[in-house]
């Protein structure tokens, strides 16, 4: 398929998306008439694993406004104008600054047939988008550790007296049924 030029785009999306399957997922948009257009050879990777609402402990959704983003990566890319009426605009301009598609380190990357030829065919978007630079940690390292030292001490505490609580509880249980 990525030969015969049909694979238009490639979305990476995270795990628990789907009420049944905690697995992430991969996106396939497939467009057998972008040979006659200026994507010809070329595939649009997405990585938006990062791209999410957490609706609880188990599950995930997108916004709106995040899935108007993500198509509007799409849209700039295919050269088409953006939309904005979901609340992307913020976003979208901290992207995509000149309002026209550019490859965004961790975001999202076009790549040439034979850089998916010499990647070995791998169609996983993380190895074209790369990862996004991380800002200087606003915090003093020897000081958060020392928080998260003090932290282990109290939580190894705890889980010393929930053994003890159970061992206790055990053995009232044992000496019950004799």
């Amino acid at each position: 398929m990525i030969q015969e030029d049909a694979v238009d785009a490639i979305v990476a999306v995270g795990s628990n998306f789907f009420y049944t399957v905690t697995l992430p997922c991969t996106l396939w948009f497939l467009d057998r008439g972008k040979k006659k257009t200026n994507r010809k050879d070329k595939v649009l990777f997405i990585d938006a694993r990062h791209i999410f609402r957490q609706i609880d402990r188990a599950h995930r959704d997108f916004t709106e406004e995040q899935i108007e983003f993500l198509a509007n990566i799409a849209r700039l890319y295919r050269g088409v104008a953006a939309e904005t009426c979901s609340g992307s605009t913020e976003t979208l301009k901290k992207n995509f600054p000149e309002g026209h598609y550019v490859d965004v380190a961790g975001l999202c990357k076009v790549a040439s047939i034979e850089e998916i030829e010499a990647q070995g065919w791998s169609l996983n978007p993380g190895r074209y988008v790369g990862v996004t630079e991380r800002g200087a940690d606003e915090f003093v390292f020897a000081e958060r550790l020392e928080e998260l030292s003090e932290e282990l001490e109290v939580l190894n505490a705890e889980a010393r007296e929930l053994e003890d609580r159970i061992a206790s509880n055990v053995a009232v249980m044992l000496e019950a049924s004799t």
